[in-house]
C-alpha cells in the first residue's frame, strides 16, 4: 500500500510541477514526458526510502 501511495503522490506532484514550469517558460505541456518523469522519480523515491536507515527507538514517540 505504501508503494501505491508513493506512486500516486509522486505522479501527481510531478504532473503539477511539469505543468507549472512549462507554463512559466511558455512551453507546451507534454503528458507523456511528465508521466515518464513521474515513474522515474517514483522509483528513485522508493529506492531511497528502502536504503535509508531507520532507528527503532521507543523514545521517539
Amino acid at each position: 500500500m505504501r508503494f501505491i501511495a508513493a506512486f500516486f503522490w509522486t505522479f501527481l506532484l510531478t504532473q503539477m510541477a511539469c505543468y507549472i514550469v512549462g507554463a512559466m517558460s511558455g512551453a507546451a505541456y507534454d503528458f507523456k514526458l511528465s508521466s515518464t518523469m513521474g515513474v522515474i522519480i517514483t522509483v528513485i523515491v522508493i529506492i531511497l526510502g528502502e536504503i535509508m536507515p531507520v532507528e527503532k527507538d521507543a523514545g521517539q514517540h
